[in-house]
């Protein structure tokens, strides 16, 4: 039984502990290229946080992990069988609940885990930061907390190197040989604004790549997931400590 994971723990323990900062570990459920499982970003988000947590309670930080949500913005992936999408505006509603939930508990700090790209929490921290003013509510992008291109030789955008690695790491018994997986050759817009990062427009997966993959994993390995599952966890923990230790009145500089 791991303290800082709500779904492990007990009412004897948590009635016993006053919880300083709660985690929401957010994935999806999405095809990863051929040779990952379609869970593979919630895995991260839940086991990034929950070793973050580790190292954060090892320093004495009451931080609490909750159940990881497992289902996000998926509009762009309609047609790919069994990617399950959630709505912006349903994300919406689940975090209000969670947030009133934890509001009226008295644990005032929520920081919002995304491991999937699609998901765009910022829209939703500013409408419930009106309904919710006690609350401090952030969102972070784990996957973006260290620089990838020190860990890997392929940048990745949906299944490639990093995520690959990460999950070789983690589930080795979930990914299939790297002799099945596919190129991850993906399209690019067309648009010059898009091309030029000005502008965005939603990807029709189908239309960009044939095997689900944005990302060359050909170059993955456990050693490679290893060292980014250290450093990330690593910033995770940094993150936490600091939400906990540094007083409101010195949130900002």
């Amino acid at each position: 039984m791991r303290p800082y994971i709500l779904k492990e723990t007990n009412w004897k323990a948590i009635r016993e502990t006053k919880f300083e900062v709660a985690v929401l570990p957010w994935g999806a459920t999405e095809a990863h290229n051929y040779h990952l499982p379609y869970g593979t970003d919630i895995y991260e988000a839940e086991e990034v946080a929950a070793e973050g947590a580790r190292l954060a309670w090892e320093k004495g930080i009451k931080v609490i992990v909750l159940p990881a949500i497992p289902f996000g913005v998926n509009t762009g992936q309609f047609d790919v069988t069994l990617d399950i999408n959630m709505n912006p505006s349903t994300q919406l509603l689940v975090l209000k609940d969670v947030v009133d939930t934890l509001n009226r508990q008295g644990i005032k700090k929520l920081v919002i885990f995304n491991s999937h790209g699609a998901n765009n929490f910022n829209n939703a921290i500013r409408e419930l930061g009106l309904q919710f003013p006690e609350m401090f509510l952030c969102t972070c992008n784990w996957f973006r907390s260290v620089d990838q291109t020190k860990f890997f030789e392929n940048k990745d955008d949906h299944a490639g190197e990093m995520e690959t690695s990460v999950i070789m790491h983690l589930h080795p018994e979930l990914v299939l040989p790297l002799s099945e997986a596919g190129d991850g050759a993906a399209k690019k817009f067309s648009y010059a604004a898009m091309q030029e990062g000005w502008g965005w427009a939603e990807r029709r997966w189908t239309a960009v790549t044939q095997d689900t993959g944005v990302g060359d994993p050909s170059k993955s390995s456990a050693e490679k997931g290893a060292k980014f599952f250290k450093a990330t966890t690593e910033k995770a923990a940094e993150l936490f400590i600091q939400l906990a230790r540094t007083p409101d009145q010195e949130r900002y500089r």
